[in-house]
């Protein structure tokens, strides 16, 4: 069983407690030095399970900054979410909102930085999310009258700052495919404050209604993405897909997950490395919380792990992958379902042959692994970072009954 099912009150308390230190670690960050003017925010819900921290001292910006920081996925999600945003505006907070934080920091903070980036005045909130190694600063930029303007993320360890230029890379290549079933966020400032990468993104309206998802509709503006840089066709073995692969692979073949994973992978390659494949790009983490479905479009973000050359079909598989660690009994039954389930999911994208769908899959979980062991997911705490618990044991067998 994945310990996210077998765990889920400890896995929940760890969680809650790394949050509640990562507090810090922020605004640290965010608010070096001391002895300038005092700031403050309010810690919603509280400082033991910390999710976002607003502006203490004007309701409205508050209580907007809450509005607008996601879209709640349940009926009772939303009538919590209600309940904080009218305190907010009722000024009843200090009744259910105690916890707060206060800071003097020196004048060389991510607000001062941002407002001449902009050329605008602004206020921020912080978006506190749970432990994993690509954890980083998410910052909701507010205006005076409670508008979200932007996004910005920071980039503050070698592995973000590199997602955080990726993303931006990604954003601006993506940017001139003049999609028609998809909306993806604008680069509006890419620099460095200090040491940390800074993007900021234009704010996707995530607030306006949602429409039901459609599978075509899915399916539709993902294939728009997988053909947004061209594609090619080839082999495995003679592709620049496998040359990468096969280089990351090598990167971590001394970790014991990754010695692992390299052999099944070499298995694979020369157990089908002659089926032919047609390449494409992918969106890298097309999940269910990245995206939003309106009535004219999607809206889609965090592009951090965009890629060109991959096998097409590697979003369909990856977001189908998602929706079953949701509800599946344990995250290894995920993945063998994903497997019967394959033929379904990429046959929209013209991979119908029998092996192109093993091997499309395979590849898709191997690349997957790859990803987590070399971000070090398991010593950041990220709930499926150990991926002898669910993934590796399934692809093993996977690859070697080929």
């Amino acid at each position: 069983m994945s310990p996210l099912k077998t765990a889920p009150a400890a896995l929940k308390a760890d969680d809650e407690r790394l949050r509640a230190q990562y507090i810090e670690e922020v605004l640290g960050l965010l608010y070096p030095g001391s002895g300038g003017p005092p700031v403050e925010y309010l810690v919603i819900p509280n400082a033991r399970r910390p999710r976002l921290l607003v502006p203490a001292d004007d309701r409205r910006l508050a209580a907007a900054a809450v509005r607008r920081y996601a879209e709640p996925q349940s009926r009772l999600a939303r009538l919590k979410r209600d309940a904080v945003v009218t305190a907010l505006r009722t000024g009843l907070s200090g009744l259910l909102l105690r916890d707060r934080l206060r800071l003097c920091p020196a004048a060389d903070t991510i607000d001062a930085y941002l407002r001449g980036a902009l050329g605008a005045d602004l206020r921020l909130s912080v978006h506190i999310g749970p432990a994993r190694a690509n954890r980083k600063p998410v910052l909701q930029l507010l205006a005076p009258d409670g508008h979200t303007v932007a996004f910005a993320k920071l980039g503050t360890s070698t592995l973000t700052r590199t997602l955080v230029r990726a993303e931006g890379n990604a954003l601006n290549a993506v940017g001139t495919a003049h999609f028609t079933a998809l909306r993806v966020p604008e680069v509006l400032h890419a620099g460095r404050w200090g040491e940390h990468e800074v993007l900021v993104q234009s704010a996707l309206p995530v607030w306006r209604p949602r429409a039901p998802l459609t599978a075509p509709r899915l399916t539709a503006a993902m294939r728009e993405v997988a053909a947004c840089c061209g594609t090619s066709h080839g082999t495995l073995d003679g592709s620049g897909y496998w040359t990468r692969l096969r280089a990351r692979l090598g990167a971590i073949a001394g970790h014991a997950e990754g010695a692992v994973l390299r052999a099944a992978a070499e298995r694979l390659a020369r157990t089908a490395g002659r089926t032919d494949l047609t390449y494409g790009s992918w969106h890298g983490d097309w999940s269910p919380w990245n995206m939003a479905s309106l009535a004219d479009t999607l809206l889609v973000w965090d592009w951090e792990r965009f890629t060109p050359g991959v096998p097409v079909g590697f979003d369909a598989l990856h977001h189908a992958l998602q929706l079953g660690i949701a509800r599946a009994p344990s995250a290894g039954d995920a993945v063998n379902e994903l497997v019967g389930e394959a033929p379904g999911l990429l046959r929209p994208f013209g991979v119908t042959h029998r092996q192109a769908v093993e091997v499309t899959t395979l590849l898709y979980l191997v690349d997957l692994a790859t990803r987590y062991v070399t971000d070090r997911q398991a010593e950041a705490g990220a709930r499926l970072g150990v991926l002898g618990s669910w993934l590796l044991p399934v692809l093993v067998a996977r690859v070697e009954a080929l």
